[in-house]
């Protein structure tokens, strides 16, 4: 698919399309959660919780109606739920995620997902986190990491290629997940931090380097033409700003120390396709 042709189905998606945004309150046992990159630090659960809403508020500022799921108490990852499925405008893919004490988040949520899509489920031995699958029009750009494997991409690939979804897989290193280090931001336009990806497969993207000093700042969220970045990164929010961007920073600090960014927090899907 070219470049051209993703971007006139960008701009018909952005006409005002009705979004809905999936989220998960923060579970009490989120002290617990895997860590990959980060060194442990504590978090402060009310703080963290606090911080939720206020990115839970922002969405809605934004146009998008919440469906919010319970929080888990049992599953200290459960509030970044962009991990455990992907949604395309034909179906739900529930992921395997790479991490085994996180594959029970997935079940509420397929259930939280079956009104809206089909359903569709990735299989052992493939493991796959929705944080390593980029979308851009019909591409899907998925990261290599250490919790999505070739296995993983392959099985992804067979479901989604009967919808003309084309599958691009990609190495990353030193972070978590591809949307650590990219970002589309809508207008053609890529945010990434190159040090972690090869930047070769976004050929004909604008690309926006975030700070050299702000590694974490690529991972944004584009939402109805407004996009929510991590406070902290004052840099890169300069840099969108004078792209001509309207920047949202939010404060997900707490959040960040289990590696969170605004991306896993939220997933978003249009409800014009809701099941009968």
């Amino acid at each position: 698919m070219s470049l051209s042709t993703s971007v006139r189905e960008e701009r018909s998606l952005l006409q005002v399309m009705p979004l809905i945004a999936i989220t998960r309150q923060v579970s009490p046992a989120i002290n617990r959660c895997e860590l990959s990159f980060h060194t442990r630090e504590p978090i402060d659960i009310a703080k963290a919780i606090a911080q939720h809403d206020t990115y839970q508020r922002c969405l809605v500022e934004l146009g998008l109606h919440l469906v919010i799921l319970p929080a888990e108490p049992e599953l200290p990852d459960s509030v970044f739920v962009e991990d455990p499925a992907i949604v395309l405008d034909e179906i739900a893919v529930i992921m395997n995620m790479g991490a085994p004490s996180r594959r029970p988040e997935a079940a509420s949520l397929a259930r939280a997902l079956a009104p809206y899509r089909p359903l569709e489920y990735l299989r052992e031995p493939a493991t796959m986190d929705g944080g390593d699958v980029l979308r851009v029009g019909r591409s899907l750009f998925v990261g290599l990491s250490r919790r999505s494997t070739h296995e993983g991409i392959k099985q992804l690939a067979r479901l989604v290629g009967p919808h003309d979804y084309n599958v691009q897989p990609m190495e990353i290193h030193d972070c978590l997940h591809l949307k650590s280090a990219v970002s589309y931001l809508g207008r053609e336009t890529i945010l990434l931090n190159r040090s972690w990806i090869n930047p070769a497969v976004f050929r004909g993207f604008r690309l926006l380097d975030v700070a050299e000093e702000e590694p974490g700042a690529a991972n944004a969220l584009l939402v109805n033409h407004t996009v929510i970045m991590p406070t902290g990164f004052p840099k890169t929010y300069g840099c969108l700003r004078q792209e001509g961007f309207d920047v949202r920073a939010i404060d997900v600090s707490e959040l960040q120390k289990a590696e969170a960014g605004v991306t896993c927090c939220s997933l978003i899907l249009d409800d014009t396709r809701v099941l009968a």
